[in-house]
């Protein structure tokens, strides 16, 4: 087979992690082609976006501190991951040039007084900067071939939307096949930074928070991988976040529309745009236990496997949400009001999580992120009161979305009254319900307080932890 492999951030926090990943890698590697994905060390890119703003604000003694602490870890990880001397000497030389580079960039944007989003990439690309050469060198030191890459290095190329890059598949492909190929033909292991890219022009890129999962589906589609592993903490997609219910199980298998709907709700397993070229190009994707990689986890992929008697494969929480309800008269039978809410609150920058409208259009809910609510609100108040739109808009900041989601649901009378029966046996209230024509989702708003005991009240209605 091939196979494409991801690490994230737990799986390289220290040097004993990076040891067991090249064990790892080196059974992997005894019956198929890999490509490694390397993510930043556990924490090292929070690090880096507060160096980028002490950066901008001119307090240099701040960034001083904190690029020692980075150099020191990143040194200190070397040494303990890599026994071969001439490997762990080049791969330390390797990460002081890096750092250095680092220093320079952040000196400019001192002196200049701010941080592009051109320079705040670059910036943040120096993590996977940082981690994949020692990654790299431990699977030498193991006498495995390996040999590293950033991101554009390998052939990921994107268009020049900073922060948020989307990839130019087509010539990515080309590229991609171009580098890395002819070193899977001999056996080397191409060892590529997660998260970042570069455009045409070869400037640094990065395709949002939690974009090594991304980079890999891009390199499985670009190679054709029969399989792309994303490794992490856990054993797989599971049936419940295992902190709330804890006979939570691992779900073995799923498809993509299940996959997306649990990943947006908070799934802890991979990021919801490296779904994308995984849909696009059909390559199934296994979400693995960096840990436990014995474990089959959890595979996603193109057939929807529903089990006799299976309805429901996953209920999940969101905290952190606000609700907001906007109501009027004014409302009714007026073309274009909830464009214009969306419209506004998007000029806003800020994201609607779920909506709900009753049909007599005297109200719209929504749900968005907490942090967002002060300023939605004032944003809607000033477009829409005392304008004979709205007479009144409301929020709640102390609720929770919990969402019930399978490809069981579909078509099958009932499920909706077995889950708010279920919730309203326990006593508990829901604020907002909103439900897509798939039938894939259920997703409802109850008190934060009750989050919890909403979710545990139905993954045991639905008997989740059956095996």
């Amino acid at each position: 087979m091939r196979i494409i492999v991801k690490f994230g951030g737990t799986s390289v926090s220290d040097s004993n992690r990076i040891k067991n990943i090249a064990k790892s890698i080196k059974e992997v590697k005894k019956d198929n082609d890999v490509v490694i994905v390397i993510s930043a060390l556990n924490g090292v890119t929070d690090s880096l976006i507060k160096i980028g703003e002490n950066a901008r604000t001119g307090h240099m003694d701040r960034v001083a501190s904190e690029l020692n602490n980075i150099r020191k870890r990143h040194i200190e990880t070397i040494e303990k991951a890599i026994s071969n001397l001439r490997i762990r000497k080049k791969v330390i030389e390797d990460s002081k040039a890096n750092i250095d580079y680092l220093e320079k960039i952040l000196g400019g944007i001192s002196t200049l007084g701010e941080m592009t989003p051109r320079s705040r990439d670059q910036v943040l690309s120096f993590g996977e900067r940082l981690s994949t050469p020692i990654v790299s060198g431990a699977l030498n030191d193991l006498k495995l071939k390996a040999k590293h890459f950033t991101g554009g290095e390998a052939g990921i190329v994107t268009d020049d939307e900073f922060g948020e890059a989307n990839p130019l598949m087509n010539v990515s492909k080309l590229k991609i096949t171009k580098t890395l190929e002819p070193l899977l033909t001999k056996g080397i292991i191409p060892v590529i930074s997660g998260f970042i890219a570069s455009t045409q022009r070869g400037d640094t890129t990065t395709v949002g928070r939690g974009g090594s999962d991304y980079t890999a589906t891009i390199l499985g589609a670009a190679l054709s991988a029969d399989e792309v592993w994303i490794c992490t903490d856990v054993d797989g997609i599971l049936t419940a976040d295992p902190k709330i219910v804890k006979d939570a199980r691992t779900i073995p298998q799923i498809s993509y529309p299940e996959a997306l709907e649990m990943t947006v709700f908070g799934a802890k397993a991979m990021h919801p745009r490296a779904l994308e070229p995984a849909m696009e190009y059909k390559i199934p994707v296994r979400v693995k236990n960096t840990f436990n990689m014995m474990s089959q986890g959890t595979l996603i992929s193109q057939s929807q496997s529903i089990a006799k008697g299976e309805i429901v494969k996953s209920v999940a929480a969101i905290r952190n949400v606000s609700l907001i309800n906007i109501g009027g008269a004014g409302m009714v039978g007026r073309p274009g009001i909830a464009a214009k809410i969306f419209d506004v609150l998007s000029r806003a920058g800020i994201n609607i999580l779920m909506i709900s409208q009753s049909v007599s259009e005297a109200n719209i809910s929504m749900v968005v992120r907490k942090d967002h609510l002060e300023k939605a609100v004032n944003t809607l108040e000033i477009s829409l009161l005392g304008k004979g739109v709205a007479y009144q808009v409301n929020a709640e900041d102390d609720v929770g979305v919990v969402a019930v989601i399978g490809a069981g649901m579909s078509g099958t009378p009932g499920v909706a009254a077995r889950v708010f029966k279920a919730i309203a046996d326990k006593g508990i209230n829901v604020r907002m319900i909103a439900q897509g024509s798939s039938e894939l989702d259920i997703s409802f708003v109850v008190k934060e307080d009750d989050c919890e005991e909403a979710v545990r009240t139905i993954h045991k209605e639905f008997n989740l932890s059956k095996s």
